[in-house]
């Protein structure tokens, strides 16, 4: 099983090294261009005209190598349809975005974000027969039902929202979520029964965005957008959905709690203070980029936060279940 793990990963970064060149060319004949609001940092502006929807390639690489490879069961339908649902949303929102300026009205987006995790979060209870939320140290709490799904939905929403507004420095989203899937690989192969559809999953979109950060690294010749930060967020819910450790999620994808975070305290600040800030600039990156940080220097320290936060969370996970068994 490692080896396949380990040529799948390596399999879909060389796909997306080879494919990247000749698409971010397309991507630039189309007119996919990135537009930077003027109220974000000014040292931005250069970044104007970059092509995006580097998501697009990710997912098509993943959907693709995933049903050539592997039989599409149970456990993986869920992650699968919501790596295609989320993109085609995201897609949609980059393009509308690439042409007018402006994409997808954040409530109309909202509500097709609620409507895919509601629809996924049903599929997996009922795959699975759900009946408890696994508490780290604790076990199984029971919850019906009807009371998982929102709580699924609403998780899946928010992951998906939390990579999106983490997506703002070259690396930076890329970066953090291969660090929190390779921890969700190892906790599907370590999880009781193993989950070894969902590792080659997290196995292969790893490779697929380090072959997107092979490009997208300071100075980013392409940027994910919506398609791929949308989709890839809330495919890492689900996937924490599915291992059943949906509560450990926030430890591993802390990077983006706190990013979401700063959003929320300087957005009910302002509001509350009629005009003051906490933060600098919201969300956090911002916020050091504003405090004469290089962006470099930003992206890889938020990493080292991913890495840390990811061994933390695979840590909480084992420690878990040896106090269990």
């Amino acid at each position: 099983m490692t080896l396949e793990l380990i040529q799948g990963l390596l399999l879909a970064f060389a796909l997306v090294v080879i494919l990247m060149p000749p698409y971010i060319r397309l991507m630039r004949y189309a007119g996919f261009a990135k537009q930077i609001r003027e109220e974000g940092p000014q040292s931005h502006m250069v970044k104007w005209g970059t092509p995006t929807l580097g998501g697009l390639l990710i997912i098509g690489v993943v959907l693709a190598m995933y049903l050539l490879l592997k039989p599409v069961q149970g456990g993986v339908i869920a992650p699968l349809a919501t790596l295609a649902g989320v993109g085609l949303l995201g897609a949609v929102d980059d393009y509308l975005n690439a042409r007018t300026g402006e994409g997808i009205r954040a409530r109309q987006k909202l509500l097709w974000q609620t409507v895919v995790a509601i629809a996924v979060a049903w599929q997996i209870q009922s795959t699975y027969q759900i009946t408890g939320i696994r508490v780290p140290f604790v076990g199984d709490v029971a919850i019906a039902p009807y009371i998982y799904v929102p709580f699924a939905a609403f998780a899946i929403v928010a992951a998906s929202n939390g990579v999106n507004i983490t997506d703002g420095l070259d690396g930076l989203s890329g970066g953090t979520l291969a660090f929190a899937f390779v921890s969700f690989l190892i906790i599907a192969l370590l999880n009781v029964p193993a989950q070894p559809n969902i590792a080659f999953l997290c196995a292969i979109i790893v490779g697929a965005l380090l072959g997107f950060l092979w490009f997208n690294v300071h100075p980013a010749q392409i940027f994910m957008g919506d398609a791929g930060s949308l989709s890839l967020g809330a495919t890492l819910a689900v996937i924490a959905l599915i291992t059943g450790q949906i509560l450990v999620l926030p430890i591993i994808g802390l990077v983006f709690v706190l990013e979401t975070m700063s959003d929320i305290i300087q957005i009910g600040y302002f509001k509350l203070s009629h005009g003051k800030r906490i933060f600098r600039m919201a969300p956090l990156h911002h916020h050091f980029e504003q405090g004469g940080w290089d962006e470099e220097k930003i992206t890889l320290r938020f990493w080292i936060v991913g890495i840390l936060a990811g061994l933390m969370g695979v840590t909480l996970f084992l420690a878990s279940i040896n106090a269990l068994v």
